[in-house]
């Protein structure tokens, strides 16, 4: 998996859980307390945008 930003891709640190939403998605890597919101893609792949501080807020901004 990879973090896609507009001008460049970073590569992801492993995700511990990922929830999908239809082509929304929630994950929050390993050793990382945030939470991410983005697009999950067909081929697994995953644009993220925005970091919370705890599942509540990122479900909040979804």
């Amino acid at each position: 998996m990879k973090w896609v930003s507009v001008d460049e891709a970073y590569e992801m640190p492993r995700p511990e859980i990922v929830l999908g939403f239809h082509d929304l998605c929630l994950v929050k890597p390993v050793d990382d307390d945030d939470w991410y919101t983005g697009c999950l893609y067909g081929d697994g792949s995953i644009d993220c945008w925005t970091a919370y501080d705890d599942l509540y807020e990122a479900l909040r901004g979804l």
